[in-house]
């Protein structure tokens, strides 16, 4: 899938990196940008009466003000940009924000979160739930100082014949051809015909090369470690620039109460992981 629009989405607190690194990957892909500048709102405060507190009132005005500067920060320092872009701003509250998210990730081909973002704990959970669960929309998430190389040079496919790892793989197809090499890599896989054939890779190795992506498939045994651990490590073990990965294999509830491979890649990947649902 060509990439023709990205959504960055800003912190309110502190955009300065995340903008700089959405630029720098618009201009690389000649894609438009679409900085969109949430604030999530402080809840009311209810008082005698069921009145609203007019201390509550003043500091969302205040929080509104602060997104209107901000917001007009972002747009002086785009203009100073040779892509095209536009700003958008949203004040909202933390119940609603994914739902403002979603609306505006329709969109876009990739939802970009930087590592400002990424740190803010309410937006990251808000940005993830609304872009990736409630939207076709790949998101790329990069929690690590250093931005997403314009050049991929390598790419860790992470493959385990889900539906959610061939969405990933076919919405990345842009960025894989880009690549010096793609490692498509299986953690324990089991030749099965209904799920990797008898061969484990080689399917998606062939579709990928049909599409001119160089391919390389990697078999790896976890030795009894966590799935999201030995993926980490192998992306580090080929200097990989970029993961490509499905985002929840499993029920969501489960993943939410006993972790998974997909939360142990947001939480504790510090390279940047293109994530698709």
């Amino acid at each position: 899938m060509a990439i023709r629009t990205a959504l960055s989405i800003l912190s309110v607190h502190q955009f300065e990196e995340d903008l700089k690194t959405a630029i720098d990957f618009c201009g690389a892909h000649g894609a438009h940008l679409n900085a969109l500048v949430i604030s999530l709102g402080t809840a009311p405060t209810i008082g005698n009466y069921n009145t609203i507190s007019s201390v509550w009132l003043d500091e969302r005005q205040r929080e509104i003000d602060a997104l209107s500067e901000k917001t007009d920060e972002i747009r002086t320092a785009l203009n100073r940009s040779e892509i095209s872009c536009e700003v958008q701003e949203v004040y909202t509250e933390f119940a609603w924000a994914d739902e403002d998210i979603a609306e505006r990730a329709l969109y876009a081909d990739v939802v970009l979160i930087g590592r400002q973002a990424a740190q803010d704990e309410d937006l990251r959970k808000r940005i993830i739930n609304g872009a990736l669960f409630q939207t076709p929309t790949p998101i790329v998430i990069n929690r690590g100082a250093g931005a997403m190389n314009a050049s991929l040079r390598s790419v860790l496919l992470a493959w385990d014949s889900s539906d959610e790892a061939s969405r990933a793989a076919r919405q990345s197809l842009d960025l894989l051809r880009q690549a010096d090499i793609v490692y498509v890599t299986m953690v324990d896989p089991v030749a099965r015909m209904r799920t990797h054939g008898e061969e484990p890779g080689a399917d998606i190795a062939a579709y990928l090369a049909r599409h001119g992506v160089k391919v390389q498939v990697d078999r790896i045994a976890s030795g009894g470690r966590r799935a999201d651990e030995v993926l980490r490590q192998h992306a580090v073990d080929v200097s990989a620039d970029l993961i490509v990965m499905g985002a929840y294999n499993h029920p969501r509830w489960q993943q939410t109460i006993f972790g998974g491979v997909t939360r142990g890649m947001i939480e504790e990947s510090r390279m940047p992981i293109f994530m698709a649902h």
